[in-house]
Order: C-alpha cells, then sequence, then structure tokens
C-alpha cells in the first residue's frame, strides 16, 4: 500500500492513525492518550482528561468524540464497544 502521507508529521489536526480497544478500568491508565474516543452503544463514559479533569461525559454511537484522555473508568461507563482513537 501507498501512503502520499507517510513523509508528514502528524499532529492533533490530523485524522487518527490508531484504533485501540478499550477496557475500561478503575486502576489503569490507558497506555497512550486518546485523539477521540468512539463507542459501539451509546452510554455515559467516566473519564480522566489528560489535563487531570475526571467526570462523566455522554457519548453517542458510531461518532468520534474529540476528547484527549488518560483513563477510561468502569465505574459509571454504560456505553460499550469502546475505542481511544490515537
Amino acid at each position: 500500500m501507498t501512503d502520499a502521507f507517510a513523509s508528514y508529521q502528524t499532529g492533533l489536526e490530523s485524522p487518527a492513525i490508531r484504533v485501540v480497544p478499550v477496557t475500561p478500568s478503575d486502576t489503569q491508565d490507558l497506555p497512550e492518550a486518546s485523539r477521540a474516543i468512539n463507542v459501539a452503544t451509546s452510554g455515559t463514559l467516566r473519564v480522566t482528561t489528560v489535563g487531570g479533569t475526571t467526570t462523566n461525559i455522554y457519548v453517542a454511537a458510531g461518532i468520534a468524540f474529540p476528547i484527549r484522555v488518560s483513563r477510561i473508568w468502569n465505574t459509571a461507563t454504560t456505553a460499550t464497544g469502546i475505542v481511544a482513537l490515537a
């Protein structure tokens, strides 16, 4: 496969280049901060942002929600099929 953009620097405004399945955890951070979050089933996510804020957010299924998080908590999370876009 040819990638015409391989020589370009990736920035925050760039599209995600990895999709990482997420298992919510009350004790473990994600392996790397997200660029956005996507879910298969709409619901609430309890997240900790890279800035240190912990809060509940609602995420609709199939929509890339642009938020940089370091953790997605199991407690209070009702959305399923969670992936981090990085």
